[in-house]
């Protein structure tokens, strides 16, 4: 059945679980009838075009230092209560601005090269091997396991833990605390209902990671944790509080986006046997068929900005202080920029997609995040050809910035 269009005019819920399972008919019709779109229930501007969204990635002129958004939602006594957990945001790398974020990024890039996550090649592909093999002895003589829980969510936990030094033990608990905070960051409507967990997780981890950074301090090892706490740029380091927030970051880029790219990844393609068939026959494809579920159905679906002045943009006059959401899932599927966007294709070579964003912002762990789903979707698809979906209910997560799945019961 069609999905209802509703006037641009009138605000979904964004609770709605068809539009939530779905978000891409709702894409269409805001890139189609109004694609600079002020959505008064958030108080904010949605890009939904392409041009229009890489345009405003590479405008100065529109801020990522935008965390007061989330606490401005809150009542005065309420947004205090949580200044500790603001705080960590506002420090973050992915909440600056230039001269700061250029030298967090600095430094950053020091620690974390893309020989550190070559390095890690071997041991991901075991890890998943592991899982694989768990999987097909832990009594399922019927063959069947969610990817999410069984594989999807795990896999990504131990892989960031291994490389930030986190003891094996710990690696559920720090999965734990990245969700919560993944889910007050990804969804400023619910930042009420979200605030106290994700405040008591940045409390606990601050508590754990200034123990385990003080080990690393006199007990350097083969590690991020250690690399960051040596990491120096021309005589600059991080402080305490900003290696807590890239550690921060860190975890949640490392497990949600990760999780959610096999996640979708997979679904996409058993959703589409003719393209699942084709990467079976002929493994090489991976790096391509990455590409591919990141522009079809991005682990991310928007990052915001606040304008610094008045400006337009695609034709509509923003005001300073105003916040701008570039819906990178929206862009994505953009027929004007790609062909046939909404067809999956894993041959696709024009796939310049926006899903580890642009400019001085582009993802620092996209190549984590792309060598993690090559080994782990191919792992799966090669390994049980016959992988097939155990019923009808996909349920997804409500979370407008991340694109994610609670569960994806198949069978092999």
């Amino acid at each position: 059945m069609a999905q209802q269009r509703l006037p641009v005019t009138s605000e979904p819920s964004q609770l709605d679980p068809a539009t939530v399972a779905n978000p891409y008919p709702r894409y269409q019709q805001l890139r189609e009838e109004d694609p600079v779109h002020w959505n008064a229930g958030i108080n904010c501007w949605i890009l939904t075009r392409y041009t229009d969204v890489l345009a405003a990635f590479r405008d100065q002129r529109l801020s990522s230092a935008q965390i007061s958004a989330f606490s401005g939602r809150l009542s005065e006594d309420a947004a205090e209560k949580i200044q500790p957990l603001t705080q960590i945001f506002s420090d973050m790398m992915l909440m600056s601005d230039p001269p700061d974020h250029t030298r967090l990024r600095k430094l950053a890039n020091k620690a974390f090269t893309l020989r550190v996550v070559e390095r890690m090649r071997s041991s991901m592909q075991a890890t998943t091997d592991e899982l694989l093999d768990g999987i097909e002895k832990d009594g399922r003589q019927d063959g069947r396991f969610d990817v999410i829980q069984d594989l999807a969510n795990p896999l990504p936990a131990i892989v960031i833990s291994e490389m930030l030094g986190v003891p094996a033990a710990d690696r559920e608990q720090f999965k734990i605390w990245s969700s919560a905070l993944a889910a007050f960051l990804g969804n400023i409507r619910m930042v009420a209902e979200t605030a106290e967990s994700a405040l008591n997780s940045v409390l606990a981890l601050s508590d754990y990671l200034r123990e385990i950074i003080s080990q690393r301090r006199l007990e350097p090892q083969e590690d991020l944790l250690s690399a960051f706490v040596a990491a120096e740029e021309e005589g600059d380091k991080f402080s305490e509080a900003e290696l807590y927030s890239m550690c921060i970051l860190l975890m949640i880029a490392g497990h949600e986006t990760t999780t959610n790219l096999i996640g979708n990844g997979l679904l996409a393609l058993l959703q589409n046997r003719d393209q699942l068939e084709r990467l079976q026959a002929d493994p090489g494809m991976i790096e391509t068929a990455i590409e591919e579920f990141l522009l079809y159905d991005s682990p991310i679906q928007s990052a915001a900005r606040i304008a610094m002045e008045d400006m337009e943009l695609g034709g509509q006059s923003i005001d300073k202080g105003q916040r701008v959401a570039m819906i990178v899932g929206a862009a994505n599927r953009d027929p004007e920029r790609f062909s046939d966007p909404d067809r999956l294709d894993i041959t696709r070579e024009d796939n310049r997609h926006l899903s580890f964003g642009f400019g001085s912002h582009f993802c620092l762990g996209s190549a984590l995040a792309r060598v993690e789903g090559q080994i782990t979707i191919n792992a799966v698809v090669q390994r049980w050809p016959g992988l097939r979906l155990n019923g009808d209910e996909i349920e997804w997560r409500y979370n407008p910035s991340f694109r994610s799945l609670i569960s994806l019961p198949v069978a092999f």
